[in-house]
């Protein structure tokens, strides 16, 4: 059985206010839905593999450490799910919004061509552990009668990408995974929702590019090209736009939506 540890050592310190749990809120999207969440007034623990990352990402969004909290998290395994979940309550009493952003862009080869090895990578982490994450945490809301749960799915479950077929399957199963788990505990006063962003601006996408270029023997300009000529706004998705989709989503403006997918993708998917 694996063992889990916080990244800094537990500090105690009575904050009242919404908590709220970013997986793989270290860097990238993640941060910066962890930074629109501080800003909108949660206490924020964010968690992902890399200590060091969390400790920087921890000192940006709060260089007094009252309110933001990092702790070493794979959503892979379940004993390090439930000792995220443990920090937070130990750290801050509740647990209101959960945003499962955990994720990796997985593999870009044609399914013929493809491994298993990291086909069952893909999945594990960002289906198996987007549930792991779910189902630890609804005991604690059930418990509260509220709570606010994101899952941030993608834009490529709804529109094929060459060699992508892992990621737009662990996708497209959160849809589904999101709708029934909305059904289930919406009368425990939990809400479910999920998040589909376009290409997003940043350094992951640039991989994805590079990516599509070595694949089919094109330019990493010429993928861009691509993706963004089919955005009527012409262009990617600023992460903070995202992060305003999550912010809202989890708010009181959004008290009567659950069971949706919200598409932040700069009109390249409408559906």
């Amino acid at each position: 059985m694996s063992t889990y540890r916080s990244c800094m050592p537990i500090r105690q310190l009575s904050l009242d206010g919404l908590v709220a749990i970013v997986t793989g809120g270290g860097h990238g999207l993640g941060l910066e839905i962890a930074r629109g969440l501080r800003s909108a007034g949660y206490s924020v623990v964010i968690s992902g593999r890399d200590k060091q990352v969390l400790v920087e990402a921890e000192r940006e969004l709060d260089p007094h450490h009252h309110a933001v909290v990092s702790m070493c998290c794979d959503v892979r395994d379940e004993d390090a799910v439930h000792g995220m979940l443990a920090f937070a309550l130990e750290r801050f009493g509740r647990v209101d919004v959960l945003v499962n952003n955990s994720g990796i862009a997985g593999p870009t080869a044609p399914v013929a061509r493809s491994e298993i090895a990291s086909w069952r990578e893909t999945i594990e982490t960002n289906l198996l552990g987007t549930y792991m994450c779910c189902r630890a945490v609804l005991p604690i809301m059930i418990s509260q009668g509220s709570g606010s749960i994101v899952n941030i799915g993608s834009m490529t479950a709804k529109r094929p990408l060459f060699g992508r077929s892992s990621y737009a399957a662990s996708k497209s199963a959160l849809l589904g995974f999101t709708r029934t788990l909305a059904l289930e505990v919406g009368p425990y006063g939990i809400r479910v929702n999920l998040v589909s962003p376009g290409p997003v601006e940043g350094e992951r996408i640039e991989h994805v590019f590079a990516a599509q270029a070595r694949t089919r023997g094109i330019t990493a300009e010429q993928a861009r090209a691509e993706m963004t000529s089919d955005s009527p706004l012409d262009r990617l998705t600023p992460p903070q736009d995202v992060a305003a989709a999550v912010a809202f989503l989890v708010s009181d403006a959004a008290a009567s939506i659950t069971g949706e997918d919200l598409n932040v993708s700069a009109g390249i998917v409408m559906h």
